[in-house]
């Protein structure tokens, strides 16, 4: 990931086709999507901005553009150009200025009613027609207030009110959202008061270039839909690695002594460090990980957060790295230890000298530019490093699932023998079709696991609902529990039948249970509903990825053949389901 700044968004736009080589420079593994943008006013500069948004995120994206002002022609009649282009995302950029008709002043409750319910009525049409025909994404704006109230105040209070229209039929897009999977709300009604009406809904770009927002409001619009495509596709981080001294408290704890420290409720700047503590506690309910690095003593940085103000506490860590070791060095041990990518965590630390280091060693890990205590809130949260798309039971467990594992490895090391550890933990797996209850799980694995990944096939929770209904496919999903408590669902394997071979589109596992023999519960798994279907052989496939190296010789280990290989490095594995043995023994499979 290249991190890309819109502090000066003309620049971005006159250095576009400059910005775009240099991202494309990469040699990231490119995730290839094609997106369709059906528009209600111009939008060559929102499409050029979205481009480079997504290429920072390691995403490819081939553009498909509606005529001006023809979203609504391209979504309900099915235009040949945009049926060939078979759309993976569907981003629909309309703004208050493609709403049809308002109420007017005197306009009683049922006149109001019926015009709000007659608009909404014509989107409902349009993204039921568009989930019917592509069966993909579909990102849609919420409405802008306008930029003027000819009534006041009065506007948001008045049935007949246009700031009264329009959040009622933001409300109305909110529900349908709630009740459909696979659509998502790019929300402009936030941006442009974050951004400041007045300025977004300047009318010269309107009358002059028919931009519904001013030009440079754009980086913003664009990085905004980005950041839900990116989320979709699995590419948010995952952890924060925080720094302490002047990060969540004022002060040096070693110096100051941890009773001397700012924060709490008694100075401002103490408010300050209080509330920015609070927001990056809250990031746990979304299955964030927080972990510590600092330059400090342990016992000093643990005073600091023991501290009956301190919002945080060492319980709220998953790993604490206190020592005068250099950051980078402790980042990556961390990593390590929970089996993620250095590339997943956020470093936050008010030091800019230790930021750059951060920067120059590990390029993949953002640092956010953290100026003064009072707006450290504002430099993280509007990276939206962890955009949500959906929010599944997984999610929220994640963080006491890590700890769980941190637990496990302190356990391994009292056994010399590894197969009485894995005993020990007293495993049970469930291993099944899949099944409504965790769609939106499988999709999310699909697209975050990179390490564990045969062929790193990307899908979407509509995808997945296909595979399932496909008689063709065989599909399996994993849950691992043990006596340390749930792991969720783990793994997940998509075979396509043919004859009478079963080919492995899909095979994938959460790098938190590796080496507990859930792969071979899998294998054992598949091949006995395969042999139950009539298949006499099974066909996996690794195709290598710059994250996927850890799994080159899964097939040859698990006693495949090498059939072929490419220059390229795709391997195709055959194996006889004749004489296949069960391959596991720790865990209990119900």
């Amino acid at each position: 990931m290249q991190q890309l700044h819109i502090n000066e968004p003309e620049t971005m736009l006159r250095r576009y086709k400059t910005l775009r080589r240099e991202l494309l420079t990469s040699d990231a593994a490119w995730l290839d999507k094609r997106i369709a943008v059906l528009g209600g006013s111009t939008t060559d500069s929102i499409i050029k901005m979205l481009d480079l948004y997504l290429l920072s995120h390691d995403i490819r994206a081939e553009f498909y553009v509606s005529e001006y002002g023809q979203y609504w022609q391209d979504a309900m009649f099915s235009t040949l150009e945009l049926a060939e282009f078979k759309p993976d995302i569907i981003f629909i950029h309309t703004t208050n200025r493609n709403i049809t008709r308002y109420p007017v002043p005197g306009d009683n409750a049922e006149v109001a009613d019926n015009l709000l319910n007659a608009e909404y009525e014509r989107f409902v049409q349009m993204w039921d027609k568009l989930a019917s025909d592509y069966n993909c994404a579909i990102i849609q704006n919420n409405f802008e207030y306008t930029y003027w109230r000819l009534m006041g105040n009065a506007e948001a209070s008045f049935v007949s009110g246009r700031v009264n229209f329009i959040t009622r039929l933001n409300l109305k897009f909110y529900q349908y959202a709630q009740a459909h999977n696979g659509f998502y709300i790019n929300d402009i009604n936030w941006l442009s008061a974050d951004y400041g009406l007045e300025a977004w809904s300047d009318p010269f770009y309107w009358y002059m270039y028919k931009y519904a927002l001013a030009l440079p409001a754009i980086p913003r619009l664009a990085r905004s839909v980005a950041n839900i495509i990116k989320s979709i596709y699995g590419k948010n981080k995952k952890a924060f690695a925080l720094d302490l001294d002047n990060t969540l408290w004022g002060g040096i704890v070693g110096d100051d002594g941890a009773e001397n420290l700012e924060m709490g409720q008694e100075t401002s700047v103490g408010q300050a460090f209080a509330e920015f503590q609070a927001y990056i506690k809250a990031h746990k309910a979304l299955g964030v990980i927080l972990n510590v690095v600092s330059k400090n003593e342990p016992e000093n940085a643990l005073a600091g957060l023991n501290r009956p103000d301190s919002l945080l506490t060492p319980d709220d860590f998953i790993m604490f790295k206190a020592n005068w070791e250099p950051k980078s060095d402790n980042l990556q041990e961390i990593a390590h230890e929970l089996a993620l990518l250095s590339e997943s965590f956020v470093f936050v630390d008010d030091n800019p000298a230790e930021r750059a280091i951060i920067s120059q060693v590990l390029p993949s890990v953002p640092t956010p530019e953290m100026s003064r205590p009072e707006y450290y809130i504002k430099e993280i949260d509007r990276e939206c490093y962890f955009e949500v798309t959906s929010l599944t039971d997984d999610d929220q467990k994640r963080v006491e699932q890590y700890r769980d594992n941190v637990t496990r490895s302190k356990l391994q090391t009292q056994f010399t023998d590894y197969r009485e550890y894995l005993s020990s933990l007293e495993m049970i797996a469930e291993i099944r079709p899949f099944t409504p209850m965790y769609m939106s799980r499988i999709a999310q694995l699909t697209n975050k696991s990179n390490q564990f990944n045969l062929t790193t096939l990307r899908c979407t929770q509509e995808e997945i609902e296909q595979y399932t209904s496909d008689p063709r496919n065989i599909t399996l999903y994993g849950k691992l529990i043990d006596k340390f408590g749930d792991n969720g669902v783990v793994s997940v394997v998509l075979g396509e039948i043919s004859g009478t071979a079963l080919h492995v589109r899909l095979w994938l596992m959460s790098c938190r249970v590796l080496k507990r023999g859930m792969e071979y519960a899998m294998m054992d798994e598949l091949a006995r509903l395969a042999k139950d279907r009539g298949i006499t052989e099974l066909r996996g496939y690794y195709y290598p990825m710059a994250k996927n190296a850890m799994v080159r010789d899964f097939y040859g280990d698990m006693g495949f053949t090498l059939a072929c290989e490419s220059e390229g490095g795709d391997k195709t594995y055959t194996l006889n389901l004749d004489s296949y043995v069960n391959k596991q023994s720790a865990i209990k499979v119900n």
